[in-house]
């Protein structure tokens, strides 16, 4: 389940000053049970660590994740980002994030992002969203990778229904990747996750990873992938 980012599951920004979540996750992914050619070397459990702290100035998030196989730590990943308010009621903030990890090869390749971001919600704060649009600057991090400039379009959402016992949330990212050649392409990755609330702690659900241009894929011309998962959520 290595992901560009597993973005939030719930829009925290609409949270009073000072408010504070963290959860972890535990993830199954049935990847490899899908695509045993393609994806042969992909991860089968990915652990999540997430947090969010919001202040008078805006909001902190991160996240981490660590995957593992039978016999590694194949990896980790993080995503970290500020978001500066534009005005105490305005729905505008300034949005900054760094992206990067390590994985048994060496490092994914890093990436900065830049950008608005317009935030919204519903009358009870059970539905929140957000757009964000941002410059994105791929770093050189091994001789085989060069430096480019991207922008990405993100849209996020949340909404909670039948008392709150069900969640549904996710991400869409989509953003200007390079080819070995260095000629452009269009990366699309959105995670949907939905979640059955069983305690205020505990949560039970599914995330499914669909994607184009986004899986590195040696054994054939295959592009698209669904990769879903069984996983386990406790909010602390």
């Amino acid at each position: 389940m290595m992901k560009f980012i597993w973005k939030f599951v719930c829009l925290f920004a609409f949270l009073p000053l000072g408010a504070l979540a963290q959860n972890v996750q535990l993830h199954y992914d049935f990847g490899r049970n899908l695509y045993a050619d393609e994806e042969a070397g992909r991860q089968k459990v990915t652990v999540t660590l997430e947090q969010f702290k919001a202040d008078q100035w805006g909001s902190w998030f991160y996240f981490v994740d660590v995957d593992f196989s039978r016999k590694f730590t194949e990896a980790a990943y993080t995503e970290i980002s500020r978001e500066m308010k534009l005005g105490r009621q305005s729905p505008f903030a300034a949005h900054v994030e760094y992206d990067g990890g390590l994985n048994k090869s060496g490092s994914f390749q890093q990436a900065a992002l830049l950008g608005p971001a317009w935030n919204g919600h519903n009358a009870d704060f059970s539905t929140t969203y957000s757009v964000q649009l941002l410059y994105k600057r791929y770093f050189k991090s091994y001789g085989y990778t060069s430096a480019y400039h991207s922008m990405q379009l993100t849209g996020l959402w949340s909404t909670s229904f039948l008392r709150k016992k069900l969640t549904f949330s996710g991400f869409i990212d989509c953003w200007r990747g390079e080819k070995a050649n260095g000629h452009g392409q269009l990366v699309v990755l959105t995670e949907p996750q939905l979640w059955y609330n069983a305690t205020e702690h505990l949560s039970i659900g599914t995330e499914v990873e669909i994607s184009d241009n986004f899986v590195y894929n040696t054994s054939s011309d295959k592009t698209f992938f669904v990769n879903p998962t069984l996983g386990l959520k406790w909010n602390f």
